[in-house]
């Protein structure tokens, strides 16, 4: 089985990672030295902002 195409943008991934307060261990360690706290967040604010955006769509 392949890996699996991430489906957010890098530059999303980096402007989420800022937004949340760890996006110096990003830049110091990559994505796999963020704790699985602050991915599951960065996951919630991203589907947050999703949600927000098609509700202004529909508006």
């Amino acid at each position: 089985m392949g890996r699996r195409r991430g489906m957010m943008s890098e530059q999303f991934k980096i402007e989420l990672a800022k937004e949340l307060g760890f996006y110096d261990t990003v830049k110091a360690e990559g994505w796999g030295g963020i704790t699985t706290r602050d991915a599951g967040n960065m996951v919630k604010r991203a589907v947050q902002l999703a949600e927000e955006a098609l509700a202004a769509r529909r508006s």
